[in-house]
């Protein structure tokens, strides 16, 4: 086996870290923190001339919209 070659436990390693990573992102995107990069990559696309809202104009629009319509909501 040669410099450039991981060895197994790199392997196990860098399988571990992804795995990390990927439930990382589940998580944070199942509990809505990257709902504002969404709207704001969503709105760039879609939208290339509209000017997004504040950071903290989207999550008070978004708390309001909430309040407003709680759909399946339990509280």
């Amino acid at each position: 086996m040669d410099a450039t070659t991981p060895g197994p436990l790199q392997r196990v390693g860098a399988r571990v870290v992804r795995a990390g990573r990927g439930i990382r992102w589940y998580v944070t995107t199942l509990m809505g923190d990257r709902a504002y990069d969404v709207y704001v990559a969503h709105l760039k696309a879609q939208h290339p001339d509209a000017t997004p809202l504040t950071e903290r104009q989207f999550w008070r629009q978004r708390t309001a919209e909430q309040d407003r319509n709680p759909g399946a909501r339990c509280c």
